[in-house]
């Protein structure tokens, strides 16, 4: 099969690094924080990822698209990334079970994105230099306007995404006579939270990140998550306050990647933007309640301030990144209610923390049993 050559296109980072390479996906300009992942595969859930909203994704593996998109295989309805960065770019795609080529998958949804740009170096320079706006036109060739424009984006540090991915409208997901009732407050939950929530026997309503308390404990819910998401968690206060509300209420409460984010912040803890973040799908933790080390997905460029957290004496540190020092979970101690920076949901492999689901189960199956009344004796 003979294919023509793609149009040029520019990438163009906010230091005035520029890159030139060919176009892909949807026609057009796009503008977002550039950062880069290192996962070899499930190229399909990162772009779907709400988390990823108003970034542009660069992937460090040399090859993307050869095996095509599958459906059910999103982490949302949509891909949510603002562009996309690759070396190599396969428009021929081959996989069992297949439904499309992930060109058609990107301009369906309107993904503007670049190919044969060096992306080693890119990625050299963004840990070098860190995270910063970049731009992808495979239009505008005219690299004055193209600055002009860029300067206009605003930060990533400073900015809420969250209500823009959030659900608009409660639903529910799992059997109405399960087990355990959890309401998931959705701050861009990933299906797979959903999906690892149910094999163990949850019926899960995902309610907006605006939903009242009142409405959610109306639901009568055993726990509830708080769910990953985009955006800098310093610029949500009024999240935090309604988590503070969440903590009150005494339920068994997991958190995960910003929802670990804004349950730090509720206590009194700082959260802070990284230089060019942990994403990936390799990356070690060691849980420190029982010694052992697991590979984990991840995928944030903000974290929980560790002077903080030492300092804080109502949490415990449970889980550190071991390259790097940083907190990946802690636990509060006097209540049922525990967090994880990373992503225990994803499957690249790895499934070494699927355990914080039972964790989790395990600690509304206690709860329950301590509200029951004390059956009084005939």
């Amino acid at each position: 099969m003979l294919i023509s050559q793609r149009p040029e296109a520019l990438l163009l980072l906010a230091d005035g690094t520029l890159f030139r390479g060919r176009a892909i996906g949807a026609p057009g300009i796009t503008v977002g924080e550039i950062c880069f992942n290192t996962g070899m595969t499930g190229y399909q859930e990162i772009f779907s990822d709400p988390s990823y909203t108003g970034q542009i994704m660069t992937m460090a593996s040399p090859h993307i698209g050869n095996y095509g998109v599958k459906a059910g295989e999103e982490e949302s309805g949509a891909p949510t990334i603002a562009g996309l960065v690759v070396k190599k770019y396969s428009e021929v795609w081959s996989r069992s079970g297949g439904t499309g080529s992930l060109d058609d998958h990107l301009k369906e949804h309107g993904i503007v994105g670049i190919s044969d740009i060096d992306t080693r170096k890119l990625v050299r320079h963004i840990r070098d230099h860190g995270a910063q706006n970049a731009l992808i036109s495979s239009g505008e060739m005219d690299v004055t306007i193209l600055r002009a424009r860029l300067a206009a984006v605003p930060s990533m540090e400073g900015l809420e995404l969250s209500s823009t991915v959030s659900t608009k409208k409660a639903y529910q997901v799992g059997a109405a006579d399960a087990a355990f009732r959890v309401a998931l407050i959705d701050f861009g939950v990933k299906r797979n939270i959903e999906r690892c929530l149910v094999e163990r026997g949850c019926l899960v309503r995902v309610f907006p990140m605006a939903a009242v308390l009142e409405e959610v404990l109306a639901w009568k819910p055993d726990g509830i998550m708080l769910s990953n998401g985009p955006g800098d968690p310093a610029a949500m206060p009024a999240s935090v306050e309604h988590v503070k509300a969440v903590v009150a209420s005494g339920l068994p409460v997991f958190g995960i990647c910003l929802g670990h984010q804004l349950l730090a912040e509720s206590m009194g803890m700082r959260t802070e933007k990284m230089h060019h973040g942990h994403r990936g799908i390799n990356h070690p933790i060691k849980d420190l309640t029982t010694g052992r080390d697991e590979i984990t997905s991840q995928n944030h460029g903000f974290v929980v301030n560790r002077s903080d957290a030492e300092a804080n004496a109502a949490i415990e540190i449970t889980h550190v990144h071991l390259n790097d020092g940083s907190v990946a979970g802690f636990r509060l101690k006097d209540r049922p209610v525990f967090s994880v920076q990373y992503h225990p949901e994803a499957g690249p492999g790895p499934l070494d923390s699927r355990y914080l689901f039972d964790r989790f189960v395990e600690l509304m199956k206690q709860h329950s049993l301590a509200e029951r009344p004390v059956e009084q004796n005939a």
